[in-house]
């Protein structure tokens, strides 16, 4: 054994030896084309192809490099023996990057190309009397020759959409409201925005677990069909109406999309448009995967009924304005039409993956047309508390998880009660430190809400003999009116 380890020292000490002396007798120029000769010599036998991607070309940042950093974050927290560790500025989740020298596999139909994170030290030119060194950065691409075709550049297109989406997802998402009118602000936008920072999620939301799953599939399924909206030649949009009672949770389910999707919110105040133009220029101003938002859309502008006349004005009335000037009063409003072709319309298209969301307390109100399917795809009825509904509020504010003999005792009352989410709430939040009491006033609450609701369904005869006595202790005050309104209108007729 000793005579092979000397005999191995001896042959690497000649190595040394020859290779100093060729370093030294051949001229550089000479040295880089015999070691280019042989590469392309090793690469011809070769089974393997490789790709630098650089951190720079020289002068900007490559979007490349960045981009292969953050689709490798996602494996790289769970499968990489080491990685690095950082966070944006502006985002609010931790970034994995596979670390300098160190190898990750990945899979794309079938191919698997492998990955290696290379950071060199380089002496950067300065004018310093003690050069600096500098990082070189870059990631290397591994793969068969023989998967070339199958992976460039359908695989380098797959690694920029990833790191898209997950650049979208970790950043914090934006609010915003239209400026009054419409109007370009100081940067040339119609649109200010502030952090959205909601908490509602559909785990917290206060509803039907059946019914969440299928607002959350349906979800899914809007944003995974691009494919589908271009093969059907659809625009990539969504609409729902949210409708119920105040206090159902309405604004909590538009946030629990938000973050469910990671899509920014437009919240669009009607009554700050002045014209359907500018609510035109509203939606191009919108950015792709947002969620468009018209709240209490039936008390933001008159849409009850499209057939409605205006009454004809003459020029000898003085009351009324002249047809001009009731003209020119009507362009500056947004009419009904004008909010069809904003939701279902030409300038819907103008961008992709785009929900719009309305709510409303009263449905009935709203015409038509504004709900058939194309503008409101999906109508969710906000409806009162239940018991499932109520076991998620009770686990949210006061820990109980399961069932409870507290919660058990007002399971029966529920239906009865009809109280919101919000009415459950706030009695919950003021013993929230006390769980058993929490529970007891709920279900006094609910006890004298049902109460409330019985004796609405069925008064008794002393509560009826005084809704009598009231109505006919007004019904001479009414006569009264109408007797003298009667006497006007008459004298009015004498005179002409």
């Amino acid at each position: 054994m000793k005579e092979v380890w000397a005999s191995l020292a001896s042959l690497m000490g000649v190595i040394a030896f020859i290779q100093a002396l060729l370093h030294t007798v051949l001229p550089p120029e000479f040295r880089s084309m015999l070691t280019s000769f042989f590469a392309r010599f090793s690469s011809v036998f070769s089974p393997f192809c490789y790709f630098d991607i650089h951190d720079s070309d020289g002068v900007s940042p490559n979007d490349l490099y960045s981009s292969v950093q953050l689709y490798l974050s996602r494996s790289a927290s769970t499968l990489a023996s080491r990685a690095s560790l950082s966070r944006l500025s502006n985002s609010s989740a931790f970034t994995f990057s596979l670390s300098s020298n160190h190898i990750l596999k990945d899979s794309f139909n079938g191919a698997i190309p492998v990955w290696e994170h290379i950071i060199s030290q380089r002496q950067a030119q300065t004018i310093s009397w003690r050069p600096m060194p500098e990082e070189k950065r870059m990631f290397v691409l591994k793969m068969h020759k023989k998967d070339r075709q199958v992976l460039i550049p359908a695989y380098l297109d797959h690694v920029m959409a990833v790191a898209a989406e997950i650049r979208r997802r970790n950043r914090d998402r934006l609010l915003y409201t239209n400026t009054r009118g419409g109007s370009m602000d100081g940067r040339g936008l119609p649109w200010e925005s502030v952090p959205f920072k909601h908490p509602s999620t559909f785990d917290t939301l206060a509803m039907n677990p059946a019914k969440k799953a299928e607002i959350k599939g349906d979800l899914d399924d809007f944003a995974k069909g691009e494919d589908f909206y271009k093969k059907t030649g659809r625009a990539w949009k969504r609409g729902y109406l949210l409708y119920g009672p105040p206090g159902t949770g309405k604004s909590s389910m538009i946030a629990a999309m938000a973050n469910h999707l990671g899509y920014d919110i437009y919240d669009l105040e009607l009554t700050e448009v002045h014209s359907n133009s500018e609510l035109r220029k509203l939606l191009i101003k919108t950015t792709s995967k947002s969620i468009i938002v018209i709240e209490d859309i039936d008390c933001s502008i008159d849409l009850s009924n499209r057939a409605k006349k205006p009454k004809p004005t003459t020029p000898s009335d003085p009351s009324n304005p002249t047809p001009n000037l009731q003209e020119e009063n009507n362009t500056k409003t947004v009419t009904l039409s004008g909010l069809l072709n904003f939701t279902d319309g030409l300038w819907s298209c103008c961008g992709s993956e785009r929900i719009f969301v309305f709510t409303t307390n009263h449905i009935e109100k709203l015409d038509p047309a504004l709900l058939r399917s194309g503008r409101m795809d999906m109508h969710i009825f906000m409806s009162y508390c239940c018991y499932e509904a109520l076991k998620i509020l009770v686990t949210n504010y006061l820990g109980i998880e399961g069932e409870d003999e507290g919660l058990k005792a007002v399971e029966a009352l529920v239906d009865e009660a009809e109280m919101t989410p919000a009415d459950i709430s706030e009695i919950l939040i003021k013993r929230r430190r006390d769980p058993k009491k929490a529970l007891e006033d709920l279900k006094a609450a609910m006890e004298k809400r049902a109460e409330q609701k019985e004796r609405v369904r069925n008064p008794t005869s002393e509560e009826v003999a005084e809704e009598q006595e009231k109505r006919a202790l007004e019904t001479p005050k009414e006569n009264g009116l109408e007797e003298e309104v009667s006497k006007e209108e008459s004298e009015k007729d004498q005179d002409s």
